[in-house]
């Protein structure tokens, strides 16, 4: 997809000059150097932004559409996820690649929500750029915004529920809400138990606080069978084989050694040679390393170790020793996985072969290779008290257990926001129509300009419910007038039901989110439309190639190569 959003009006370098007392021209951006200005500047960004929101604003809710994305190798993704749709998109204007960001730091922060605050954040700017017409100045938009977006947010805290971070019930239906768009959506329920238990194994205490840390629940993905056979494993899945066919396939309450070093003779760092003379001297010099390697598989079994798993090289004669003595190998672990296995099993990652004891091992009821369609895979399980586990996506295609990842991480995160800030809100659109409504009450007491901005601010929080309408294919207009007579009636839970078509209490509906996911949406929404709002001098580099020629007709001064489309 390309799209032309171009810089507006384009100067020369030798167009921008300064000018000496003496009336002597200085030239102070280099030759070649492409600029704009002025409105048409803030305006050219502005459409470069809000064209990205539109992009996205047709995949929002449950009802919202999906985009394939094909990129350069051919490679096709299939989503509906607002991150996922902006990384694989290669775009190239710098006001774009703002909305990009916001959605990837929604991502990172908070894990759901990247469509909507790119389609906010492209709604604030469309509101902006009414008033630029109307001659409001941008900084004044900028202030009425910040002024909104505070009193957005101490609405939404007013309004939301304090729940218990133990509470099943309600983390099982934040879960489920999160993955109510996806491609998964029919078996969210399902799923759903599975993030929350996830989650649940790897959240700690510490002084009174709850910690959760994502990264310890590893997600691997697999197509085959259906979603319904997707698991969560009490433990770690490697895909990787037992290195040695003489080696047992199961061990049944496995002593588990992690070892960092490689189990094989090390080449020396400085250059060495051996002069060998003699058919002794070389059989003597091979049995010193078989020797050698025998005492490191000795000092492995003495530590009563059933099971070794290595992040380095294994030597063949190592696992001839080791499969004689009917240990389980596994080679080549990534240093993520050995670090997750550490927490799961309960053993001490061991850098030293001679300081292997009883006491760095850990322990699994089961450790097994296991075949996965055309793969072998250890599996690790039955962990006491794992504090890292592993989630198993199946599903009917790569394309299915794809967007089912994508799916499970949203919901790992939504349940993990809960447990870190216990406060929820309804779906649907009814926490930022109920803003939106405070927004325009309070706005009216607002003296000077800085009013409409905060009119526009509410009417911008309103495209949020509105989109979900239109993706739905109801009418826009009836939904709005309903929409605002119910919250002026005080039902602050009335969202867009877009199954029913109708407006509803979604509290009732069991659709809740996070509190944290709406502020942060709020918050960087905001932020982008401000800082693009601030802008009003575009200079490029006159490094860059110049964008290609329009047809028909010469291309004008040379430029910076992509600025002027995505």
């Amino acid at each position: 997809m390309r799209k032309e959003v171009g810089f507006g009006e384009k100067e020369m370098a030798q167009a921008i000059p300064m000018m000496t007392s003496t009336g002597q021209t200085i030239l102070v951006l280099k030759e070649g150097t492409q600029r704009s200005r002025g409105k048409e500047a803030t305006r050219r960004n502005i459409q470069a932004a809000t064209l990205i929101s539109r992009i996205v604003r047709t995949s929002l809710g449950p009802r919202g559409m999906d985009k394939m994305l094909v990129d350069t190798l051919g490679d096709v993704t299939i989503t509906n996820d607002g991150a996922t749709m902006l990384k694989e998109m290669d775009i190239e204007h710098p006001a774009a690649k703002m909305m990009v960001e916001i959605s990837k730091t929604q991502d990172t922060e908070v894990g759901d929500g990247t469509t909507s605050v790119v389609v906010l954040g492209g709604a604030l700017l469309e509101k902006a750029e009414k008033l630029l017409d109307k001659d409001v100045h941008a900084t004044v938009i900028i202030d009425g915004y910040k002024q909104a977006a505070k009193k957005a947010l101490e609405t939404l805290k007013k309004m939301s529920v304090k729940v218990k971070p133990e509470d099943r019930e309600v983390l099982a239906k934040v879960a489920g809400t999160s993955m109510g768009s996806k491609l998964v959506a029919g078996d969210r329920e399902f799923l759903a138990q599975i993030a929350l238990n996830a989650v649940l194994a790897v959240k700690e205490k510490e002084d009174g606080e709850i910690k959760v840390d994502i990264d310890d629940i590893k997600v691997e993905k697999k197509p085959g069978g259906s979603t319904r056979d997707t698991g969560l494993i009490q433990g770690i899945v490697l895909d990787k084989e037992i290195v040695h066919s003489g080696m047992p396939r199961r061990i049944s309450d496995a002593k588990i050694a992690l070892i960092n070093s490689p189990l094989e003779i090390e080449k020396p760092e400085f250059d060495a040679r051996i002069n060998i003379s003699s058919p002794d001297q070389m059989k003597m010099f091979l049995e010193e390393e078989n020797r050698m390697l025998k005492e490191m598989v000795d000092g492995i079994v003495n530590s009563g170790a059933s099971v070794v798993l290595c992040q380095k090289g294994l030597d063949d004669i190592a696992q001839h020793y080791l499969a004689k003595r009917g240990v389980l190998t596994v080679r080549r672990v990534k240093q993520s996985d050995m670090e997750k296995l550490s927490k799961a099993v309960g053993g001490r990652i061991v850098t030293n072969l001679e300081d292997l004891t009883s006491k760095d091992l850990g322990y699994a009821a089961v450790v097994e290779e296991r075949k996965i369609e055309e793969d072998k895979w250890v599996f690790i399980e039955g962990c006491r008290n794992p504090k890292s586990v592993t989630v198993l996506i199946r599903g009917g295609s790569e394309r299915v257990v794809d967007e089912a990842e994508r799916s499970i991480h949203d919901a790992l995160s939504v349940v993990k926001d809960v447990l870190l800030k216990p406060a929820i809100v309804a779906g649907g659109g009814a926490p930022e129509a109920e803003a939106a409504m405070r927004v325009r009450e309070w706005a009216t007491e607002l003296s000077g300009r800085e009013q409409l901005a905060a009119m526009e601010f509410a009417d911008a929080l309103e495209t949020i419910p509105l989109t979900l309408a239109e993706n739905a294919g109801l009418d826009t207009i009836d939904m709005e007038v309903e929409l605002r007579s119910k919250h002026r009636a005080g039902k602050k839970w009335t969202g867009i039901d877009v199954f029913t078509g109708n407006v509803a209490n979604m509290m009732k509906k069991d659709v809740v989110e996070p509190l944290s996911v709406k502020e942060q949406m709020i918050k960087s929404a905001t932020e982008v439309a401000s800082m693009i709002l601030r802008i009003d001098d575009v200079i490029a580099a006159s490094g860059m190639k110049a964008p290609p020629m329009p047809p028909g007709g010469a291309g004008g001064p040379p430029g910076m190569e992509g600025m002027g489309e995505f």
